[in-house]
């Protein structure tokens, strides 16, 4: 399935997380812009500045189940989905807040539920084969596990294949339904994307971030139970909870199909508080930054030979460090990759080959300790005790070209994504404001 990625128009109202980072100054920054009575009447209602509510009733303290149109969603339906949700947060979250993501859960069946129900409509059917399809790539790609293997998993945590695969056909209909009801109707101007394309040549140099983004609409009434909405799911964040995870099920762009993935955008791009933060967060606490239009050197191919050795059962950590210290110095006083292999067999220890290596694809520390090599050095050793210490010597580089930037073509599509997405948000709002919702 190719999910498109866009950037969200509507930024300026979103709660964009650049990961789980996203600073807690930043997040302070519109707590003293909740709504007062006195914008209630720009609203066009006329709400009193002293509510009383008459009687006990919580709307948000009920059956978690819904009737859409007719269509029932059941609470097997939102337990399920909820289940993925803990799972990758590792059932971490308490009471509350699995009551909050629950009732989230519902609002995004709902959702879902008008957006295959248009789809329908409108005589777009997805075939079972296509979504089998998609839910074996899926498998794959996000889960890293054969389809059965997959299928046992989401059945061992309390979800189904059947739950993820409903979540599938939403996506792939509203996508479809997208492209032929509002792609054909936006236009962009080849005059607007050459002016795009000058500016990036012009901005050479500088530096552009992937950001993840989970948008969260308010309208004035909303904002500050958003606003809390949106601080809680920081908080969980920060906890460890799976940043793709929250972004599938909350986010109210069309990223959440992608996990909020943003692509590669310039702080030019964003609104000047969410740039204000992009730019002193480091990969880790966001996606990844690079310099537009430059090389970037982790896309550099490396060839390396990695020389470890293992210690024997028992040994101290006197003995190890000792050992250690040797074998570092051993191979060090190696004459280059053509000579490191009988350096190697001469002290017991094992080495294997690998040309292809991708820079960016080794861990933070060795990965800056690598870049900074020349052919024939080694890194520091690295290893514990149990698993044994290596080392990695430097045998070859193929240094990446400059990056060119965006094609026209790509630009073109990016800019009509975004204007796509514009009105799906618009197109969404009017189905759920037509839309006969029973809760039970």
């Amino acid at each position: 399935m190719n999910f498109r990625k866009s950037i969200s128009g509507r930024m300026a109202l979103a709660l964009t997380l650049a990961a789980a980072a996203l600073s807690a100054g930043a997040v302070a920054q519109d707590a003293g812009s909740a709504p007062t009575a006195s914008q209630g009447p720009s609203s066009g209602l006329n709400i009193p500045d002293n509510v009383k509510l008459f009687g006990s009733a919580d709307p948000n303290v009920r059956r978690p189940t819904a009737v859409v149109n007719g269509e029932i969603i059941t609470r097997t339906d939102v337990e399920q989905r909820l289940a993925l949700i803990l799972a990758a947060n590792d059932n971490k979250l308490s009471p509350e807040e699995t009551q909050r993501v629950r009732l989230q859960v519902l609002r995004n069946l709902i959702d879902e539920t008008l957006q295959i129900q248009e789809a329908a409509a409108n005589k777009i059917d997805i075939a079972d084969a296509e979504v089998e399809q998609t839910y074996a790539r899926v498998a794959q790609q996000s889960f890293r596990q054969s389809v059965p293997s997959l299928n046992a998993y989401l059945a061992r945590v309390g979800s189904s294949p059947n739950s993820l695969k409903r979540q599938i056909r939403g996506e792939m209909a509203w996508q479809r339904l997208l492209r032929r009801n509002v792609q054909p109707f936006v236009n962009v101007a080849e005059e607007e994307v050459k002016e795009v394309l000058e500016r990036l040549k012009a901005a050479k140099g500088t530096e552009e971030y992937r950001l993840g983004e989970i948008f969260l609409s308010a309208t004035p009434e909303s904002k500050t139970s958003v606003f809390e909405n949106g601080k809680r799911i920081v908080d969980q964040l920060r906890e460890g909870g799976s940043f793709v995870a929250y972004a599938r099920q909350f986010s109210e762009a069309s990223t959440a199909a992608v996990g909020g993935d943003l692509g590669w955008i310039r702080l030019a791009q964003l609104p000047a508080e969410l740039a204000t933060v992009a730019r002193d967060l480091q990969p880790g606490q966001l996606v990844d930054k690079r310099q537009v239009l430059t090389a970037d050197p982790r896309d550099a191919l490396l060839n390396l030979k990695q020389i470890s050795i293992n210690f024997p059962p028992g040994m101290s950590e006197a003995d190890a460090t000792k050992r250690a210290g040797e074998f570092a110095q051993a191979i060090k006083s190696a004459p280059g990759c053509g000579a490191v292999d009988e350096v190697a067999r001469g002290i017991g220890a094992e080495v294997v080959a690998n040309d292809q290596v991708k820079a960016r694809d080794l861990p933070g520390p060795l990965l800056q300790a690598m870049l900074d090599l020349q052919i024939g050095q080694t890194s520091p050793p690295f290893g514990t005790i149990k698993e044994g210490v290596r080392m990695l010597m430097l045998c070859g580089r193929d240094d990446p070209k400059a990056n060119d930037g965006p094609s026209f073509d790509e630009l073109m599509t990016q800019m009509e994504d975004e204007r796509v997405n514009k009105r799906a948000q618009s197109y969404l709002r009017d189905l759920r404001r037509d839309a006969i919702i029973d809760y039970q």
